[in-house]
């Protein structure tokens, strides 16, 4: 859901854009019934902690509640035991229906995440090299219980390389030992290992990032047809294509510089997930680490930008840092998954294509695959067509709609689905179900989501009559 576009339609978030997501994970999104209070709301939730804000997200025409809302917290670690302990709670005893609390999603990227997501409980830390596991795990076992550590160590020596990882059996652990453990550690939390990147490429081929903040979309870095020649140069005759690649770069300036400074020139490449300067007491150099959300961006970041000036007549050097990944499987990972965009730009853009792969043989059965990391309940029959609707889904895709049979197969695991259907033209659909907590789960689970591909926003729809009268202006 587009909270900016919701918020200056009726009463949205006091707080700044910039000030949603900081700390990370300190918004919670709620599902709840429509007649709760925001009253009720702040009496349930602020027992966890300081609450900066709620927002009851409230239908632009009529000002009632859509039954969905927002609660900030002033820390990640109060959302998420906010989230532990009130998901599927009823608020009051005349509530029949409990409530669904899910992690709300960066503004930047991601999803909605339940309470076991990975991401959630596992922590990224630098560590000294002397130590052991044992040594980590006595570390942050005061924040919660751990349910393993590991530590990074070089494939060909053995020996640790300064990198661990923390899993929590808690997301509220994981958000403890980041806001208290010593700052030498660098806590943040790290990636899922299983993890598909498919909102960061979106970065490359949506400008995702730059809309959700309300900016701009950016040129796109990789036009098809106008491969950078640093990527064509990545042969095994090249001597870089034996250099370790990972989404983690290493800064060095002679002139020393600021985060906003390292934030500004990096950020020329989408995916940019966080940047940390480095003080050295025995030198005056600049030292600074930069992290994408994915390889791609790393890669071209750094052929682009080594050796870049910044001030004038000072080069920075930029490298990677190993992080024990494998330079080939990632390579490989990254041409699969920009081939399967430029396939799906084609597509789109050429109708005849685009009806031999909906509804030709064996290409269409294998785009109605759905490749996403959501996870989707099993397949349930649809209502009959006669069903009378009792909740009408809008579904807005970004870049271009999914094929109907997809999205037959997406929405209707929720139960209940009557039919689902695309606007000619247009990037927008509409599901209508005749039951509303199915409705309701669908916009749970879909919302912000990256389905084959392609995000997802999926929202109430509004009834008939308001819709008759939008397409009756002119403009």
């Amino acid at each position: 859901m587009d909270e900016a576009g919701i918020s200056a339609s009726g009463g949205g978030f006091r707080l700044g854009v910039d000030s949603l997501d900081e700390p990370p994970n300190s918004r919670i999104f709620l599902v709840i019934s429509k007649y709760t209070p925001e009253s009720v709301l702040r009496e349930r939730f602020s027992p966890f902690g300081e609450i900066q804000d709620i927002w009851v997200v409230r239908d632009k025409h009529t000002k009632e509640s859509k039954g969905i809302a927002f609660v900030k917290f002033a820390r990640s670690s109060q959302a998420c035991r906010a989230m532990e302990e009130m998901h599927g709670q009823c608020l009051s005893p005349n509530d029949i229906k409990p409530i669904k609390v899910f992690i709300a999603q960066s503004r930047s990227s991601g999803s909605h995440r339940d309470v076991e997501d990975e991401e959630l409980t596992r922590i990224f830390v630098m560590i000294p090299k002397s130590y052991t596991e044992e040594d980590l795990r006595e570390k942050f076992k005061v924040y919660g219980d751990i349910k393993y550590c590991t530590i990074t160590k070089n494939k060909v020596t053995g020996e640790s390389k300064g990198l661990g990882y923390v899993r929590y059996f808690k997301p509220s652990q994981a958000a403890q030992a980041i806001e208290n453990c010593d700052r030498s550690f660098r806590a943040i939390l790290a990636e899922p290992k299983n993890k598909v990147s498919e909102s960061s490429e979106q970065d490359y081929y949506g400008n995702l990032r730059q809309e959700a903040l309300g900016h701009e979309p950016r040129v796109n870095m990789f036009p098809f047809g106008e491969q950078p020649s640093e990527f064509s140069n990545f042969d095994k005759s090249d001597s870089r294509g034996q250099e370790a690649i990972s989404k983690r770069l290493s800064v060095v300036s002679r002139v020393p510089f600021t985060e906003e400074q390292l934030f500004s020139i990096f950020d020329i490449v989408p995916g940019l997930e966080y940047c940390e300067v480095q003080r050295d007491p025995y030198s005056n150099y600049g030292h600074g680490v930069v992290q994408y959300f994915n390889v791609a961006s790393a890669i071209y970041a750094k052929y682009k930008l080594h050796g870049f000036q910044y001030p004038p007549g000072n080069r920075i050097g930029v490298s990677f840092i190993d992080d024990g990944s494998n330079a080939t499987d990632l390579l490989r990972k990254m041409a699969t998954q920009m081939v399967a965009a430029q396939l799906a730009s084609m597509v789109w853009n050429n109708p005849s294509q685009q009806q031999f792969l909906q509804f030709g043989g064996n290409s269409g059965s294998q785009l109605s695959q759905i490749q996403t990391d959501v996870v989707l309940p099993s397949c349930k029959k649809k209502a009959p067509p006669e069903t009378p609707v009792k909740e009408r889904l809008f579904i807005v895709f970004n870049p271009h709609p999914l094929p109907l049979d997809v999205l037959e197969d997406i929405f209707c695991r929720f139960g209940n689905l009557i039919e689902v259907y695309l606007v000619s033209g247009k990037n927008v659909g509409y599901a209508k179900y005749a039951d509303r907590i199915s409705a309701n789960d669908a916009i749970a689970t879909l919302h912000e989501k990256i389905l084959n591909g392609v995000r997802l926003k999926v929202m109430l729809a509004d009834s008939p009559r308001e819709e008759s009268n939008k397409r009756q202006r002119t403009y």
